[in-house]
């Protein structure tokens, strides 16, 4: 028997449900970014991910695969040969929904779905040596601390000497 999916029902059966999804990630995927209901770009995120993951592992059984859901060939070859090679380092989270408001007609709120840029070996680096230098402030900040309790001790056995005198 079939099981409803996870998420917010988009209405309508459960076929049109599946060619809503299939529809809204082709778009995405030929945009780069689309707007949404937050409930459709809710139910999109993890259909648009798979479909990524599938096309990061490039072989044609993977392709037929993404080819079921997603029947147009254009955007099926910019998926696997200029999308999916963008988030080879990345182990996942590829989209990124940003609320936006509501749609002035009937109110429903809205969101953006875009496309995560991937990060590039520059990136990449400037991050490490951001993390590095992170390091050493805190190392430094710890120094002079150990330091002023170090000060502190002969301060005191100055004082004690000088009330013994």
């Amino acid at each position: 028997m079939p099981k409803p999916a996870k998420g917010a029902r988009l209405g309508g059966s459960a076929a049109h449900e599946k060619l809503l999804l299939a529809n809204l990630a082709k778009s995405l995927f030929e945009h780069g970014r689309i707007t949404t209901t937050e409930a459709k770009a809710r139910r999109l995120r993890p259909v648009a991910e798979r479909l990524i993951t599938k096309a990061k592992k490039g072989d044609i059984h993977n392709r037929r695969l993404v080819l079921q859901t997603i029947t147009d060939k254009g955007i099926v070859h910019t998926l696997f040969t200029e999308i999916a090679p963008r988030y080879e380092n990345r182990p996942g989270g590829y989209t990124r929904i940003t609320k936006i408001g509501n749609r002035r007609g009937d109110n429903a709120p809205m969101a953006v779905i875009e496309l995560v840029e991937a990060l590039t070996v520059a990136q990449e680096a400037t991050g490490e040596a951001e993390a590095a230098t992170k390091r050493a402030v805190k190392e430094a900040e710890a120094a002079p601390a150990a330091e002023v309790v170090e000060d502190a001790a002969p301060a005191e056995e100055a004082a004690e000497e000088s009330k013994e005198a």
